[in-house]
């Protein structure tokens, strides 16, 4: 690796205006000693015995399309909303968390970073440029001309063509350093060891024709480390580049970094591809660099799931959430989907194809957990829903927002009932705090959920027994075994496993726990099956052709309501995998399914009393879901 400036440029997209800033105040400065001496006092548990919500994927106006559709919350407005705090919605409307956030991870794009706000917030006579001035008055006279002047600027940044006024590469610096130090001043601010953390982060913007690429990138570390460099950009920049950026990063400050991969379900195939960057054969160099870099992947959020695909999991009868409106084509709808790429889209298959790389490189460049996420572009980090606030401001509660077109630029074929409410990261970790949060993740220690907040446990070990859930099971669990995201290697002998699952307290019972097994055949084909491994009911609900029948459906879709007459509080069982086979490489992961329950279009069509169109019925009832990270067997690493 070459040796690289950490200082990175932020992209094509920045400006300085001669008037208007964007922080009429500075935020009070923070001592990163006091900071660390707060964090110091926080006293760590034995194991990890709290599991922490949060969402590591949320946009504030200082991203360049959220602003562009008409948000006005910054982010000290998300931090004060996700810990708990009552505010006004872009569009007028209270808005609060009925149970707050652990973390939050405010992820505004790298490009463009805080851009379209200066240019609004500057003095008409102040802008000089022709076509600058044009954006200004464009994004003053509407919303609709707003989002019209953010899709001609990420145009011209990415064709190389911006006006000369934003050129200057001095002052771009200049610019992004304020926005990104200011936002680092705030997220130091509002940080309460053992209480709210919020970690810096960015998001990664790739997207080759279209295809996504997009990555969060999350860091440990406060201000005094994290100041140190600017976002990176992603408009015109490939992995390898983030990947050199973040090893400059931690080799010149001794922080720590790491990158979530997202919305893999719109990349057309390219998100986890059996070749290297290139195109050439993954190398076991290109497998261990990349799974050192992504230790955690984004299952599903707002623009759909990606966990599985019914093309790819023919078999599994739940293959098929959140799929409507996301699996025709890429993220700008500029290539239609075709078959042959969801195999390089959805995580379950990338785990296999993982595992095939393991047998010939005796590496797995996706070896990854799983989180959930919301992608909200409102500042507004909502996962219920109840609650939905949308994905960006013109998709905030209205009466039209569910029949309404939808689109991410100007394409037709997604609709406002395509959006699922979003989703939220699970840890497990020792303590609240950006180390303990961060440490998790890199370990696997995580799962996701499509919102509710269901407790999942799930170890794998060789010598749990039938009466393991007796006494403190869940230490046993550690010291017998491995948790989520742990690896067991093979000795010959069937891996059993300890699952948990406990209902939301606010929410729905739970219909059943899954274990879905991927693994290598003998002939070297990747094969997957899906267990039913406890279910609720049980009495009335005996297995047909090895399945479980649908446990029913209470749902009042005129009321937007169900009941907790069907399904299950809690669900645990000691399994044992029955069709092991020794020497073969295979990962375990659990998937938790809720009783059906009311998707956010019925009560949005209660709520201002309209008619949902026919396709927004058909959608309206879900079964709310949790991934949890996968446990990897296989023989000792090479």
């Amino acid at each position: 690796m070459g040796k690289i400036k950490v200082i990175a440029a932020v992209g094509a997209v920045a400006v300085v205006l001669a008037a208007g800033g964007y922080w009429l105040s500075r935020p009070a400065v923070i001592d990163p000693a006091e900071v660390a001496e707060a964090e110091a006092a926080i006293a760590l548990t034995e194991f990890p015995e709290t599991v922490l919500w949060g969402d590591t994927h949320l946009h504030t106006d200082n991203s360049i399309d959220a602003f562009g559709f008409g948000v006005r919350l910054g982010p000290e407005d998300a931090l004060k909303f996700a810990r708990g705090d009552e505010v006004t919605s872009t569009t007028g409307i209270k808005a609060k968390l009925a149970r707050p956030l652990d973390f939050l991870v405010i992820a505004d794009h790298s490009d463009g970073l805080g851009v379209m706000r200066r240019i609004y917030d500057a003095p008409r006579i102040a802008i000089r440029d022709e076509t600058l001035r044009r954006w200004y008055d464009m994004m003053h006279e509407s919303p609709q001309q707003s989002a019209r002047a953010t899709a001609e600027l990420i145009s011209a940044a990415g064709a190389g063509t911006l006006p000369e006024a934003m050129m200057d590469p001095e002052r771009r610096e200049e610019t992004a350093t304020d926005i990104w130090n200011d936002q680092l001043r705030v997220l130091d601010r509002y940080y309460r060891p053992g209480k709210f953390t919020p970690l810096a982060g960015f998001e990664y913007t790739y997207q080759p024709d279209g295809n996504n690429l997009h990555r969060v990138v999350m860091f440990r570390d406060g201000i005094e480390r994290t100041s140190k460099v600017l976002p990176y950009p992603g408009l015109t920049e490939e992995i390898g580049g983030l990947f050199d950026y973040m090893d400059a990063y931690e080799q010149a400050t001794g922080g720590k970094v790491l990158a979530i991969p997202h919305n893999s379900n719109l990349s057309n195939g390219l998100m986890f591809e059996l070749t290297d960057a290139g195109g050439g054969p993954m190398s076991a160099e290109y497998a261990r660099r990349r799974a050192s870099r992504e230790p955690v992947v984004e299952a599903t959020q707002i623009k759909g799931d990606s966990e599985t695909h019914p093309f790819l999991s023919p078999n599994d009868e739940f293959a098929d959430f959140g799929k409507k409106g996301w699996d025709i084509g890429n993220l700008t709808l500029s290539r239609a989907k075709a078959d042959p790429m969801y195999a390089g889209e959805y995580l379950r298959e990338a785990l296999k194809r993982g595992l095939s790389i393991e047998q010939r490189t005796g590496v797995n460049p996706y070896k990854f957990g799983m989180i959930g996420s919301t992608d909200s572009h409102t500042s507004l980090a909502t996962g219920d829903e109840d609650n939905f606030f949308g994905k960006h401001t013109g998709n905030e509660p209205s009466a039209a927002r569910a029949n309404a077109p939808q689109n991410l630029g100007t394409q037709v074929g997604r609709f406002g009932w395509n959006y699922l409410a979003g989703g939220y990261a699970a840890v497990w970790a020792r303590a609240n705090t950006r180390a303990e949060i961060f440490d998790a993740m890199m370990r696997r220690e995580v799962y996701a959920t499509t919102g509710p907040r269901m407790v999942v446990r799930f170890f794998g070990g060789f010598d749990f027994t039938d009466n393991a859930f007796e006494g403190n099971w869940v230490r046993a669990g550690y010291k017998n075994g491995v948790p989520m995201g742990g690896e067991l290697v093979d000795g010959g002998k069937a891996p059993r496993f300890l699952v948990s699952a406990l209902k939301d307290p606010d929410g729905a019972h739970l219909d059943r726990v899954q274990i879905i097994k991927g693994w290598t055949a003998a002939d070297g084909t990747a094969r997957e099956k899906v267990y039913d491994v406890v279910w609720s009911d049980n009495a009335r609900r005996r297995p047909v052709n090895g399945k479980v029948p649908a446990v029913g459906d209470t749902v009042d879709r005129a009321k937007a309501s169900y009941t907790n007459s069907i399904g299950a509080p809690e669900l645990r069982a000691v399994w044992t995998d029955p069709d092991y086979r020794a020497g073969e490489r295979a990962f375990y992961y659990v998937r938790v399914l809720e009783i059906p329950t009311p998707r956010w279009p019925l009560f949005d069509a209660l709520r201002f009393d309209m008619t949902l169109s026919p396709e927004a019925v058909d959608d309206a009832v879900a079964q709310e879901r949790a991934y949890s990270s996968p446990i990897w067997i296989g023989p000792p690493a090479r």
